[in-house]
């Protein structure tokens, strides 16, 4: 069996975009199972598919972090790898479904944890949000801070890969490319998830200005409110939707092994022990303060 790919909540699944990628793992949350539970679990996944890759934003509740930790630590064991991911939710379920895509090819685990790195650079996840009043994810000016008390007012905001925001002013000003957030230069899908703001902009307007291929819409995390600071959105995703696209971008990477637990790795960290893949430089001993002198002087 593929190397099972796992989340902390179903909305973080997407549908699978053919019948040959397997869905993913959901963990439960330690409100929802206790710990003897969850490390039952984790033995059963580890014992259908060999190798657990689990996603760990840093958004999760601290109580879940904890509770992934104290499973790996209490099972003792080098065959899950917990991977920190720096994206949205939307974008943290994208990045989810392309692993689940390439679990069906030839690439070892090792490989397949440490090519998250890799794979999150080329997502492009923002949204558009009614209020940017409380967000704290991406740079936000006194201005447009200021209009977001206007009740007309919607933002285009870019978090990754590059932080962008503008305020939308109409159709005419939303397809102004100064103010459309840059979009990517290769083949993507767009998917995106409506919260409590009324808008197609996303599907009418940026969609086409992207380029993009297909336009999927899937209901909206359940922890995107929070991350984008309001209800008022419409989170999206824009990402490569080939797996044999993907199956390239992480194959022309040169494969080293780990010389801490011995997994293959691309990049520069294991995926699944977390070790650099140079050893850190020596330390240099510090120079002794004070003058030299001679014997009998």
């Amino acid at each position: 069996m593929p190397t099972a790919i796992a989340v902390t909540s179903a909305d973080l699944v997407l549908p699978a975009p053919d019948r040959h990628t397997p869905g993913a793992a959901v963990l439960s949350p330690p409100g929802e199972a206790d710990l003897e539970t969850a490390l039952a679990e984790t033995t059963a996944l580890l014992e259908r598919h060999g190798h657990l890759v689990a996603l760990v934003p840093p958004w999760l509740p601290p109580a879940t972090v904890r509770r992934l930790h104290t499973v790996r630590a209490v099972l003792e064991t080098d065959r899950i790898a917990l991977l920190d991911v720096d994206l949205p939710p939307l974008g943290t379920a994208v990045l989810a479904r392309q692993l689940r895509q390439l679990t069906v090819s030839d690439f070892s685990p090792g490989v397949l944890a440490s090519a998250a790195r890799l794979l999150s650079h080329y997502i492009y996840a923002g949204a558009l949000l009614g209020s940017v009043a409380k967000l704290d994810r991406v740079p936000v000016g006194l201005k447009a801070h200021a209009r977001s008390w206007s009740p007309s007012a919607q933002f285009a905001v870019l978090a990754h890969p590059q932080p962008h925001l503008a305020r939308l002013g109409g159709s005419a000003a939303a397809a102004h490319s100064g103010v459309l957030p840059p979009g990517p230069a290769f083949a993507t899908h767009l998917t995106f998830a409506r919260g409590q703001l009324s808008s197609d902009w996303v599907a009418a307007e940026l969609a086409p200005a992207w380029k993009v291929q297909g336009v999927m819409e899937n209901p909206l995390p359940a922890d995107s409110p929070r991350w984008w600071a309001t209800p008022k959105l419409v989170e999206f995703a824009a990402a490569i939707p080939d797996v044999s696209v993907l199956y390239q971008l992480v194959a022309s990477v040169r494969r080293e092994q780990c010389r801490w637990c011995g997994f293959e790795l691309i990049g520069d960290r294991c995926g699944f022990c977390a070790a650099p893949l140079a050893a850190p430089p020596p330390e240099v001993p510090a120079a002794r303060s004070g003058t030299r002198t001679r014997s009998g002087s």
